[in-house]
């Protein structure tokens, strides 16, 4: 925790601030208090998201989703709001480390029985989730915190608000790939539309971390695209696992959605264990305990000056008075758990011993604030993007591993090759007919460590590439074989391809006849450049349409996400036509959306596949095209290439 800076202010609707936690990439996070002495985080939107109306809209539902699901497994909501010029929203402590944490940094792998209990209770708090109408969408080691009383999961629902927002555009409907690459599912990895499924295969690669200390399907130290690849089409890696927890995890971990069971299924299966965590971990939360009921309880802000932030309508507010817009602390329902009981330290001392009923809230609030103190334990867990220095893949952010993981299998690539390249392989670099992407990882000579995309005017393929030698000049590839194919059952398996580097930016790719330069192009699963990103509203065109100019239409709505996943969007309405071809009252809408197959100075997507769900006889499927960005008398304009030789529809950004 930091001080507080001389422009923040001293509260925040009834909660004053004690200190910063950090900054993510949806606003600050402060420690503040209630009333009561009850220490909180509240969160407080950066004013660029603050000044979207789409985003207020969806984070004001948000916020109301999870008032809704209580404080029973997740952190409760104890204040709100999201009509303030800057929103926020206060969100209780939970006083406990991370299973990262524990699991990666300090303890290892965790016996059967913790992980058994650890899963009846995500279970059973990811039912909670469900039932208030939201799905976690990030649920990882991280975001699970330990605490005496079960497990507690963080960072839910919020978090919508804000990955639905492009980055530098507006807010996107679907589409926007959304997780944590290691802890995603077969359709977050697609880019579809999320159910509660989606969280319990995520829940199943949680638990096999809990178990092993690796995640199921790699960690992104091997590729975030091999990673992807895997989770959609591969099996688990599950060795180490203990038996006794096989058919639950792989339960969980079925590819299809119906196939998995439900949280209910799940908390119906499991026996829970009491006390559920090692005696290990317990006398480290006992040590904390211990320590912090000595501490000083430390110095409580000073008084705010009249007019001071705070006042007014907080001031108000924390008084008890009722105030426009904001939505008071709710009385939380859930019983005030009993203290730590005796936990064994391993050097053979005792600590934590029971406390008198009147210290309880003592000890509670010192736990609480515990998970202050030790901001990398907790602080990070309640806002996305929060900077704590762990990585999300389970490293400690500088690509080291912790305890109980294992590191990546050397491999035989020499580091200028690794990475994404791209190049055209028809065409010009303006104006491509046929492009071509291949994105390396580090791996062994016979492992499919490469992850290829083609996209020509009728089709898109991807697949994965087989190694078979590399040095520091050249890298070969053999065998391929095809992972993702639109329209269906249309590509075939690549054909070997040779490597050549020619400068740490380019390299010449060879494949039988065919040759072509390739670049080094962005990776990860945010490669979308910004300026793309948003809703896009095509220019009229009166004169080609006349007078129904007006019944025409298109939008094309461009989301973040990685290649191979489905990032752009159109819309097209058009009067119906009678048998003569002749406009008719009636109206056409077409909805449909292209796989993502290259992110350079250009966007290339696949083949329009129709929205089932918003589709008609009279729509048409369009082929591959790609996508530009000029600027008309000082405004961006989105220009949409069939890949073949066109006109291209041109847009304007929908404000």
């Amino acid at each position: 925790m930091e001080p507080l800076n001389p422009e923040d202010p001293a509260g925040i609707g009834p909660f004053r601030l004690l200190g910063r936690l950090g900054v993510g990439g949806m606003g600050r996070v402060f420690l503040a208090r209630s009333a009561g002495g009850r220490t909180v985080a509240v969160k407080v939107v950066h004013a660029e998201l603050a000044a979207r109306d789409e985003f207020r809209r969806r984070f004001a539902r948000e916020v109301a989703a999870l008032e809704r699901v209580g404080g029973t497994g997740t952190a409760p909501v104890l204040g709100s709001d999201t009509g303030a010029a800057a929103p926020w929203v206060a969100i209780g402590y939970v006083p406990g480390p991370s299973l990262r944490t524990v699991v990666g940094d300090e303890h290892g792998p965790l016996p059967t029985e913790t992980v058994r209990t650890l899963a009846s209770g995500l279970a059973r708090s990811l039912g909670r989730i469900h039932t208030a109408g939201l799905v976690h969408r990030d649920l990882k080691p991280s975001n699970v915190l330990l605490t005496v009383d079960g497990p507690q999961i963080v960072d839910f629902g919020i978090a919508r608000a804000v990955d639905t927002v492009a980055e530098g555009g507006d807010l996107t409907a679907t589409g926007a790939v959304v997780g944590s690459p290691g802890f995603m599912s077969p359709e977050q990895v697609r880019g579809e539309r999320l159910t509660p499924a989606s969280d319990v295969f995520c829940l199943g690669s949680v638990l096999v971390y809990a178990a092993t200390g690796r995640a199921p399907f790699g960690s992104a130290d091997s590729g975030v695209h091999a990673t992807m690849f895997r989770i959609a089409h591969d099996e688990p890696d599950l060795t180490g696992l203990p038996p006794e927890l096989s058919g639950l995890i792989r339960a969980c971990l079925a590819k299809e959605p119906a196939a998995r069971p439900s949280t209910g299924e799940l908390v119906g299966m499991l026996p829970v264990a009491d006390p559920w965590l090692p005696a290990d971990v317990l006398a480290r939360l006992g040590r904390h305990a211990a320590r912090l009921l000595e501490a000083e309880a430390g110095a409580e802000p000073a008084p705010e000056a009249p007019g001071a932030p705070g006042t007014g309508d907080a001031g108000r507010a924390a008084a008890g008075k009722p105030t426009a817009g904001v939505r008071p602390a709710p009385v939380d329902p859930t019983p005030t758990p009993a203290p730590a009981p005796p936990a064994a330290d391993p050097s053979g001392s005792t600590v934590a011993p029971p406390r008198p009923r009147h210290r309880r809230r003592a000890l509670l609030a010192a736990l609480t604030t515990l998970a202050v103190a030790a901001a990398a334990t907790a602080a990070y867990a309640f806002w996305p993007g929060l900077a704590t220095g762990a990585g999300a893949d389970g490293t400690d952010g500088k690509g080291k591993q912790g305890k109980g993981r294992t590191t990546a299998p050397a491999g035989i690539v020499p580091a200028a090759f690794l990475g994404a390249w791209e190049g055209v392989l028809q065409g010009g670099e303006d104006h491509p007919r046929e492009t071509a992407r291949i994105e390396i990882t580090q791996g062994p000579a016979g492992t499919k460590n490469a992850v290829y995309v083609q996209v020509s005017e009728s089709r898109l393929c991807m697949g994965r590439s087989r190694l078979v030698s590399a040095d520091e000049d050249e890298v070969v590839y053999g065998e391929s074989d095809v992972t993702t194919s639109v329209p269906a059952a249309r590509c075939t398996p690549a054909a070997h391809q040779t490597l050549s580097l020619r400068s740490p930016d380019v390299l010449e790719w060879t494949s039988g006849a065919a040759r072509a330069t390739f670049r080094k192009a962005p990776t990860g699963t945010s490669v979308v450049p910004a300026r793309f990103l948003g809703e896009w509203q095509n220019v009229p065109r009166p004169e080609v349409h006349g007078d129904l100019d007006g019944r025409y239409g298109t939008w094309v709505t461009v989301t973040q996400g990685p290649v191979g996943t489905r990032v752009v969007r159109f819309r097209d309405v058009f009067p119906r036509t009678d048998e003569e071809g002749s406009p008719t009252a009636g109206t056409v809408s077409c909805g449909s959306s292209a796989v993502l197959g290259g992110s350079g100075n250009l966007l290339v997507v696949g083949p329009q596949v129709r929205d089932q769900a918003a589709w008609d006889p009279e729509c048409a499927e369009n082929g591959s095209s790609y996508l530009g960005i000029v600027t008309v008398k000082g405004e961006e304009r989105l220009l949409v290439y069939p890949m073949l030789d066109g006109e291209p529809g041109e847009y304007r950004r929908r404000s």
